[in-house]
């Protein structure tokens, strides 16, 4: 049975998505906000909770979503995120992004609809876990491994996490290895979201990508930025 933690500030929601993911067939808990939510998913090492999914609301008193995953993806916790956003705002969308979610829902929303990305977020956990048993999906470039199937980057004796999000954007970027990758693709084809989005959040990110992959961030040799279209990825810079 999964365990999922609805982190939502709206009893009479919180407690309709739980009956129904408990009809479902999941064991859901509830937090109220991001201090309890951080307390259930980052618990002191005798007391460890474990949860298989996240439903996090953008909009919590205190600490708010983004704040929420951002902590958690800094601590080492990679559980899937779902976040909930408001009017699902495409600069939302993009900030929740960037902080560690891995999917995301604008509210309101329709019931089937969320069972049906919690189903998918959990259906690619279990993809990836599966997959660590059979052949690695590994990509080694200029010193570095791309573990996709254990969501990682290895460098040397550094080894960097990454959210399912961070390691699809890399994987699209791959597999389009020295052509450039325009910013409308990257909206349209991972994030989904239409290509009159404000692409500053997609900007943001990059930055983030090429501090797991460059020697030196300000001098990228693998990520590079096209002025006024996009990105280019490199697996081998000339030179080295």
């Amino acid at each position: 049975m999964s365990r999922v933690l609805i982190i939502e500030d709206e009893q009479h929601l919180a407690q309709g998505l739980r009956f129904n993911l408990e009809a479902e067939g999941y064991d859901v808990e509830i937090a109220g906000d991001g201090e309890k939510a951080l307390k259930l998913l980052l618990p002191a090492a005798s007391d460890k909770a474990q949860f298989d999914a996240v439903v996090l609301d953008v909009m919590l008193p205190g600490k708010d979503g983004f704040a929420v995953a951002s902590e958690l993806r800094r601590a080492g916790q990679f559980v899937p995120i779902l976040m909930l956003t408001a009017r699902g705002r495409p600069e939302d969308i993009l900030k929740g992004f960037e902080a560690g979610a891995d999917d995301y829902l604008p509210k309101p929303f329709e019931l089937a609809i969320l069972i049906a990305r919690l189903h998918g977020l959990l259906r690619r956990r279990d993809w990836f876990q599966k997959s660590r048993a059979r052949d690695n999906q590994e990509l080694t470039f200029a010193g570095k491994t791309l573990a996709f199937d254990a969501l990682e980057l290895r460098t040397g004796d550094r080894t960097v996490r990454l959210t399912q999000m961070e390691a699809e954007v890399l994987r699209y970027l791959i597999q389009h290895a020295g052509s450039v990758v325009s910013r409308k693709a990257l909206l349209e084809d991972v994030w989904g979201l239409r290509e009159d989005t404000d692409t500053r959040a997609i900007d943001n990110f990059v930055v983030r990508l090429r501090r797991y992959l460059e020697d030196d961030p300000s001098q990228p040799q693998h990520l590079l930025t096209v002025r006024g279209v996009g990105y280019r990825f490199v697996a081998e810079p000339e030179g080295e």
